[in-house]
């Protein structure tokens, strides 16, 4: 909205210095450094709030994790900081006409709230399983329902809509459309939707120690933002063999806020933990990335750039489908990690969680190098 203004003033009265905020990159830098101010700024009040009203993390005494339930004090809910300090800095520096705009607000804000409600029931109704995990499959379910109609129906997108970059193959894209394009629609939206709850929930499952997802999340929405920025220029979606999406440099600006966000987040979010996230900020996160790889066409690439969370999910398959399979076979249960998700298991093992966070950060950083490498190693 802000740029908009900053736009109508430097058309009709050329003030000096705001031809820059045509620039993406200015507008990005902008809106990175305004959400990394309100995450701190604002933060400080909102725990105070939050350790006001009593908001505060639920801790199951079976967890088999004697260290945390020290935690049990530590105030939750706190994705409200992360949601505020994304979502204005994006609202005041994106393009309103872009649809990009407002389907990557729509899917953050919405899953927001789904995670919202679930932490609430959690902290305020004492519920420990929280919503309903049919509810909340529905809200994951609507919300990328609602991206995949826009997706591949809207005019803008009909050129490349079930198009998506295969990793590591040069000149390669998978068409989902393989029905034909009148029954593009079957595999496209059910892909979208799948992808949305899949991600969303993996980020759930990463926030589980100290500043793990939040540190994570920062380096995987800058990687997402590179791609962001590449794709929507034609000089270098060219020069890259990649697709033109045209208009998808707004992305950019939207995961500058993202970044900044997180690392703002991470002044309070750092072992030991003065707040913790919660569904409200995890289920935001993850539903967020999920959109932009779909609006980005990297959707294959997301096992790589958001690499922990991929690992973190594949662990609690592999701990339950061998723990089912066992028990059917031989009447007792068996476990391959001594807890999951796997970040759990090296807490088992002795590691100081300050010392995991910091290793599983130094993972993401590679993995996000790799997905960069994808761009040419072709």
């Amino acid at each position: 909205m802000l740029y908009e203004l900053l736009h109508w003033l430097e058309i009709n009265y050329q003030p000096p210095g705001f031809g820059a905020f045509e620039f993406i990159t200015t507008r990005a830098a902008v809106a990175a450094a305004m959400a990394l101010f309100i995450s701190v700024m604002i933060g400080r009040r909102i725990i105070q709030w939050l350790e006001k009203m009593q908001l505060r993390e639920v801790i199951r005494e079976d967890i088999g994790l004697d260290n945390h339930l020290g935690k049990a004090h530590t105030p939750t809910m706190g994705g409200i900081i992360i949601l505020l300090a994304v979502l204005i800095p994006a609202l005041f520096w994106m393009k309103m006409d872009s649809v990009y705009t407002w389907m990557i607000i729509l899917v953050t804000f919405v899953l927001g709230v789904v995670g919202f409600v679930d932490d609430y029931i959690k902290v305020v109704k004492k519920d420990k399983s929280g919503l309903s995990g049919k509810f909340k499959v529905a809200g994951q379910v609507t919300v990328g329902l609602l991206l995949g109609l826009t997706l591949y129906f809207w005019p803008d997108f009909q050129s490349f809509n079930t198009l998506s970059t295969v990793p590591f193959l040069k000149s390669v894209n998978i068409d989902y459309a393989f029905l034909g394009e009148a029954l593009g629609w079957v595999i496209y939206i059910p892909m979208v939707i799948f992808v949305i709850t899949a991600v969303s929930n993996a980020t759930n499952l990463t926030d589980g120690l100290d500043g793990l997802a939040a540190g994570t999340s920062a380096i995987a929405g800058l990687i997402l933002g590179i791609f962001a920025y590449v794709s929507g220029r034609t000089d270098f979606s060219d020069f890259l063999n990649i697709i033109y999406l045209p208009g998808s440099g707004e992305l950019t600006i939207f995961c500058a806020s993202l970044v900044g966000a997180c690392m703002g987040f991470l002044w309070y979010n750092t072992h030991p933990a003065s707040v913790f996230m919660g569904d409200t900020g995890s289920l935001a996160l993850g539903g967020s990335f999920g959109a932009l790889a779909l609006m980005l066409h990297k959707e294959l690439l997301l096992p790589i750039i958001c690499g922990i969370f991929f690992v973190e999910t594949v662990s609690v398959i592999i701990q339950t489908t061998y723990f089912k399979y066992t028990k059917k076979k031989y009447g007792e249960g068996k476990r391959v990690f001594l807890m999951t998700p796997i970040h759990h298991h090296f807490e088992k093992k002795g590691l100081p969680e300050s010392k995991i966070v910091v290793r599983f950060w130094i993972i993401a950083v590679l993995l996000g190098i790799l997905s960069l490498l994808t761009l040419k190693l072709r």
